[in-house]
C-alpha cells in the first residue's frame, strides 16, 4: 500500500508540471492573439488616416493644446509691450505733435519700437527672478519649506524659463533694430542737416568728448549684457543643462543674471 501511494504521488507530481505548462501556453496564446488583433487594428488605423509614429489622427490633433507652457509668458510679454508702446508713442510722437506741431510719426516703425524692446526685455528678466524672492519670503513667513505655494506663485515659477527666453528674444530684436539705425533714410537726411549746420556755423570739428564716451560705454555694456543673456538662454536648453553639474548650473543661473541686470540698467 505504501508503495502504491508513493507511485500515485509521483504520478501527480509528473502531471502538475504538464498542467502548468499547458496553462502558460494557453496564456501565451491568448496574449499573442490579443497582440495580433491590436497590431492589426493599429495598422488599419494607420492606413486609414495616413499617419506615422510621429503624428496623430486629425481628431486627436485638434484636441491638443498649442504651447500650453507659453500662454502666461506670452500674455505678460504682450501686455508689457502694449503698455510701454503706448507710453513711448504718447511721449515721443503725440506730445511733440500737440505742443510744437512737429510731425514725428516716422519714428514709429524703428525708433519707438526700439525703445520698447529693451524695456520689455529687462522687465521680463526681472520677472524671471522675482518669484524666487517671493518664494523665499513665503517660506520664511511660514517657517517651513514644505508648505505648498499659492497657485499663482506656483504657475509663475513654472513659467520662468519661458519668460527668460522671451527676454532674450526681445534683447536680440533690440540689437537688430539698433544695427539698422544708419540704414534709415531719415538718419541720412539728419546727417546732411547736421553737416550743413556745422558748415553754416563755421565749425571745423564737432567733436564732443562726453557724448562720445557715453555712447561708446553704452554700446559696450549693451553687447556684454546680450552676451550674458545668451549664455543664460543656451544653458536653459535641456541637452546643455543636463551636461552641467548642479554647481555649474547654479553659478550660471544665479550669478550671471545679477550682472546682466546691472548691465541692462
Amino acid at each position: 500500500m505504501e508503495r502504491r501511494n508513493t507511485l500515485d504521488q509521483d504520478e501527480v507530481q509528473k502531471l502538475e508540471p504538464g498542467r502548468n505548462t499547458g496553462n502558460h501556453n494557453d496564456s501565451n496564446t491568448d496574449l499573442q492573439v490579443t497582440y495580433t488583433q491590436e497590431a492589426a487594428a493599429f495598422f488599419h488605423l494607420r492606413q486609414t488616416h495616413h499617419f506615422d509614429e510621429f503624428e496623430y489622427p486629425s481628431d486627436q490633433y485638434c484636441k491638443q493644446d498649442l504651447f500650453p507652457k507659453w500662454h502666461l509668458p506670452l500674455k505678460i510679454a504682450s501686455i508689457a509691450s502694449l503698455l510701454i508702446f503706448i507710453y513711448t508713442f504718447l511721449r515721443d510722437v503725440v506730445h511733440p505733435f500737440v505742443t510744437t506741431n512737429e510731425n514725428t510719426f516716422y519714428k514709429i516703425p524703428i525708433l519707438v519700437i526700439n525703445k520698447v524692446l529693451p524695456v520689455v526685455s529687462i522687465t521680463l528678466l526681472a520677472l524671471v527672478y522675482l518669484p524666487g524672492i517671493l518664494a523665499a519670503g513665503f517660506q520664511l513667513h511660514y517657517g517651513t519649506k514644505y508648505k505648498r505655494f499659492p497657485q499663482w506663485l506656483n504657475g509663475w515659477m513654472l513659467s520662468r524659463k519661458q519668460l527668460g527666453l522671451l527676454s532674450f528674444f526681445f534683447a536680440s530684436m533690440h540689437a537688430c533694430y539698433s544695427l539698422c539705425y544708419p540704414m534709415r533714410r531719415s538718419y541720412r537726411y539728419k546727417l546732411l542737416n547736421w553737416a550743413y549746420q556745422q558748415v553754416k556755423q563755421k565749425k571745423e570739428n564737432a567733436w564732443i568728448e562726453h557724448d562720445v564716451w557715453r555712447m561708446e560705454i553704452y554700446v559696450s555694456l549693451g553687447i556684454l549684457g546680450l552676451a550674458l543673456l545668451a549664455i543664460l538662454a543656451v544653458t536653459s536648453i535641456p541637452s546643455v543643462s543636463h551636461s552641467l553639474t548642479w554647481r555649474e548650473f547654479h553659478c550660471i543661473q544665479e550669478e550671471d543674471p545679477e550682472d546682466q541686470m546691472w548691465l541692462g540698467c
